[in-house]
């Protein structure tokens, strides 16, 4: 078995779920995508490393923000919030909104050889799937990728994000499903 001897990220990141609407003017935004389906449209916002996913139904909305910043995010709003670290399964219920959230993450540090051949992986993903990808290069020239897979229902929004690092070797994997109750 091959073990990464790659020190561990400094910042860890964090998933917040907020009961309303976030401002780009907020993030560095590399990437916009908007989804319209019948009853609800889903925007998603892709930064390096980071994501922003918010779902629009009647007159509300919810937003999952996926960051690494410690502070200047909002704290207003905020339905739930907890470090991605390890694997994680969450699912919270928004009853004014007749919306069910459910997410799954997995956070693992890879050795080079995986770390490259998981990153080639995604890269196909995205072309096959006309995934949302953001690639970018960190001090050491390392390519790092962030990328959103989103998949509509007739009731159902899922997502699937994936974030590399390849000073670290560190893949951040998150699927959340938007579920609209009737």
């Amino acid at each position: 078995m091959n073990v990464s001897t790659k020190a561990a990220p400094a910042q860890v990141h964090t998933l917040v779920l907020y009961h309303k609407a976030l401002h780009p003017e907020l993030f560095q935004v590399k990437a916009r995508r908007v989804v319209s389906h019948v009853g609800y449209e889903l925007e998603a916002w892709l930064m390096h490393g980071s994501h922003m996913l918010r779902l629009q139904q009647r007159s509300g909305c919810v937003c999952e923000l996926v960051t690494d910043k410690e502070g200047g995010v909002p704290t207003s709003g905020v339905l739930a919030t907890f470090p991605c670290v390890g694997e994680r399964d969450f699912e919270q219920e928004i009853k004014e909104e007749r919306l069910n959230y459910i997410t799954t993450m997995q956070t693992e540090t890879l050795s080079e050889n995986l770390y490259r051949a998981t990153y080639a992986e995604m890269m196909a993903l995205a072309d096959e799937t006309d995934g949302l990808a953001v690639q970018w290069r960190d001090e050491a020239g390392g390519k790092n990728l962030s990328m959103l897979d989103i998949e509509r229902m007739a009731r159902e929004v899922h997502v699937h994000s994936y974030h590399l690092f390849a000073a670290t070797g560190l893949v951040l994997r998150t699927q959340s499903i938007f579920e609209l109750k009737k």
